[in-house]
């Protein structure tokens, strides 16, 4: 495995490359980073395989955690090395942004305002940004994210299909624990009285799944509006009830994430973030 250090060393070495597959990451690496990397070289076995290790202070707000985030770097080299990964680029805040980044990319409010982006103020421009500007430095065939972070994979799409970017986006189910707490770098920061506790917020998101099922089964119209605004309230409560701080868990349109108004067949998603403690978790089940 080598690692670029550079966008200049990271373009040299990927130079003999005729495809090349890509995961980016902010580093602190799990199993389910790994699992990114696997399913890549599954996709394109033969194609070179690039992983990032970049901590993208724009998608930081000023109260973030952007100074006190893990930065594991030795460790995450070693493990993608075991996972078979070819090439790591791990830029400096410098080589990346060698001047401040003026030119960024502005995703529709529709999508990238609401949920994450409606706590997360400019989080998913920030976001956009970067990965608009890993791309263009990797030039991937392929690049992999997971489905925990649901609407930044959402946005990421639309973003590739709306500046036609030759690159074929894969999300892959999210990794969780034996207990079902989702995989995150941010766990580490759970005390073990919370990590016991985290699964509660999955725990929430499969009783919304149930009482979706429950409530719009067979139901094929008429107003749904008030069914999931009881259901999203009821959930909301549940973990308030033990100690979180919930930003929203609610019930969307899988395709768009627009809200739920009427019965149909049309595939949904719930969706959650609360806080446990000092840490802010995220959390998803397609229904």
């Amino acid at each position: 495995m080598q690692i670029a250090r550079s966008i200049e060393d990271l373009r040299r070495l990927l130079k003999p490359a005729k495809q090349r597959t890509f995961v980016p990451t902010m580093g602190n690496l799990h199993a389910g980073h790994l699992e990114l990397v696997k399913v890549a070289k599954q996709t394109l076995p033969d194609a070179m395989s690039v992983a990032s290790i970049f901590v993208n202070r724009l998608q930081f707000a000023p109260h973030e955690d952007f100074d006190s985030y893990p930065r594991t770097f030795d460790n995450d080299c070693a493990l993608l090395e075991a996972q078979g990964c070819d090439v790591v680029f791990a830029p400096q805040e410098k080589d990346l942004y060698p001047e401040p980044q003026v030119f960024k990319v502005h995703p529709p409010a529709e999508l990238a305002d609401i949920l994450e982006g409606a706590f997360r103020p400019g989080f998913f421009v920030g976001v956009s940004t970067v990965v608009h500007k890993l791309f263009n430095c990797v030039q991937p065939d392929v690049a992999v994210f997971g489905k925990k972070d649901y609407q930044q994979l959402m946005v990421i799409q639309r973003m590739v299909q709306q500046m036609a970017l030759p690159i074929q986006i894969v999300g892959v189910v999210t990794l969780r624990a034996e207990d079902g707490l989702a995989l995150s770098s941010r766990n580490g920061y759970l005390s073990p009285a919370e990590r016991a506790r985290a699964v509660e917020l999955s725990g929430a998101l499969k009783a919304m799944v149930a009482s979706v099922r429950n409530n719009l089964s067979g139901k094929v119209s008429g107003d749904a509006s008030k069914v999931i605004t009881q259901i999203e309230e009821q959930a909301m409560q549940s973990l308030r009830d033990k100690g979180w701080q919930p930003d929203y868990l609610v019930v969307r349109h899988r395709h768009d994430l627009s809200l739920v108004t009427q019965f149909s067949n049309a595939p949904l998603v719930a969706l959650g973030a609360a806080r446990l403690g000092s840490t802010r978790l995220i959390d998803n089940l397609e229904i």
